[in-house]
Parts: C-alpha cells; sequence; structure tokens
C-alpha cells in the first residue's frame, strides 16, 4: 500500500475513533444522569477524548463556552472525516485495484489469466 494512501487511511480511521469516542460519551452523560462522574466507563470516554478537546480549545476563539467544546469538536471532526473521506477517494482513483480488498484483486487477476489463455471474457467490475 503507497504510504500517502495509507497515512490518509490511518487519519480517517483516527477520526472516526475519536468521533466514536465523542458521541458514547454524550451517551452516557444522558443515561447516567448526575451519577455520570462516578460511571467508570463515562470517566474513561472523558479521559480519551480530553487530547480532542484541548486542541479544539485552543483553535477556537475564547467566545466558544467550555460546555460548547464537545459540540464543535464534533462537527470538527466530522468535516475532517468528509476531508480525508474525498482523499481518500481520490487516492483510490489513482491507485485503482491498489484500493480493493485483496480477494477481488485476486478474482480479477484469475479472471483476466483465464480470458488471456483462451477462456470466456473477464467479466466487468
Amino acid at each position: 500500500m503507497p504510504t500517502d494512501l495509507l497515512l490518509v487511511t490511518i487519519a480517517k480511521a483516527l477520526v472516526e475513533l475519536a468521533a466514536l469516542f465523542i458521541l458514547g460519551q454524550g451517551a452516557l452523560y444522558v443515561l447516567a444522569g448526575r451519577n455520570r462522574e462516578s460511571n467508570l466507563f463515562y470517566q474513561l470516554l472523558k479521559t480519551l477524548t480530553r487530547p480532542v478537546y484541548r486542541l479544539v480549545r485552543l483553535a477556537t476563539p475564547k467566545v466558544v463556552l467550555d460546555r460548547h467544546i464537545p459540540i464543535v469538536a464534533f462537527v470538527l471532526l466530522f468535516w475532517l472525516w468528509v476531508f480525508l473521506t474525498i482523499a481518500k477517494i481520490t487516492l483510490c482513483v489513482g491507485y485503482g485495484d491498489l484500493c480493493k480488498p485483496k480477494d477481488e484483486q485476486a478474482a480479477a487477476s484469475s479472471a483476466t489469466r483465464f480470458a488471456a489463455a483462451g477462456g470466456a471474457p473477464a467479466p466487468r467490475l
């Protein structure tokens, strides 16, 4: 796998993971109620989302209230995910078969070899 495609894929996975942590923390915020600070899983998600919240706090003006930082972080992660998805699609269009799963690559290459040996034409995928 080319390095640029690998880096975009890793970055996209990390953004997805951070967004899921924020969603999980939000869900526990609602479900756990007043006891959320004593909830082990809420504390774990709070620890995992802290770096994202700090980065967003540094990037946003002081006018943005601290209680709005999780919402701003989720929105920024969403748009970063959209950008990384477009970047990955663009790279995959350029690399062609490298973005297909291994089993599809093997099936396409065996069908091409069969057609080259005089068999039926290879199916178009």
